[in-house]
């Protein structure tokens, strides 16, 4: 379990096939920041853009660590594919504070970026989810956006999915990779899990 606080943000160095077919997946190295490996073990999860994966090797003296990631991830993620930076946020610990919601590390679908922009002092973010993710949306519900807990603000129903958009201040802005978005990128969206309960509750009452 995650909270959507990001811990830190990394850098895929590498991405490795593990076999010579299309169906195989990858093996991603990961630098970390400074120090962010000291209390990590083998097999220790750590989520990358909100995906929650395995740590398979360790090097902290070098800072970095591995993962290895199917196919079948591959293609139902965002910006795991290829070198470049990663928001990290390791396992949820259970005396923890919870500082943003509960977050299970799965991705529920891909969003694309439709609008970022300055708004005053903070950046408002526009993001066009799937159709199948619409009824777990609210006003002032919460989502996860690259591994990041955000508030939803807005929501517009379309016929190509539903917009949803999200205030971001200039602290999320220098300890994520959110910063770096343009319109048309597609993020890893993971909806509340309350919102997932309550719809199956609903649904067979």
């Amino acid at each position: 379990m995650f909270t959507g606080i990001i811990t830190g943000v990394g850098r895929i160095l590498a991405v490795e096939p593990l076999g010579a077919s299309a169906a195989h997946g990858k093996r991603l190295t990961i630098e970390a920041p400074q120090g962010y490996l000291d209390d990590v073990q083998l097999g220790d999860s750590i989520a990358l853009n909100g995906a929650c994966m395995t740590v398979t090797s360790l090097d902290v003296a070098g800072r970095s660590f591995t993962v290895d990631i199917s196919q079948e991830s591959l293609s139902r993620t965002a910006g795991l594919a290829a070198p470049g930076p990663v928001n990290l946020e390791k396992a949820l610990r259970a005396e923890d504070r919870l500082g943003g919601h509960i977050v299970t590390g799965h991705v529920d679908g891909l969003g694309r970026v439709t609008w970022f922009r300055p708004v005053g002092e903070s950046w408002e973010l526009r993001v066009l989810a799937p159709r199948e993710l619409a009824r777990y949306l609210s006003r002032k519900g919460s989502i996860t956006v690259n591994g990041v807990s955000l508030t939803v603000n807005r929501i517009e129903d379309r016929d190509d999915g539903t917009e949803f958009s999200i205030n971001l201040i200039p602290h999320t802005l220098q300890q994520t990779t959110l910063g770096g978005l343009a319109e048309g990128d597609l993020v890893n969206l993971e909806i509340d899990l309350i919102a997932r309960y309550v719809e199956r509750m609903l649904s067979t009452g």
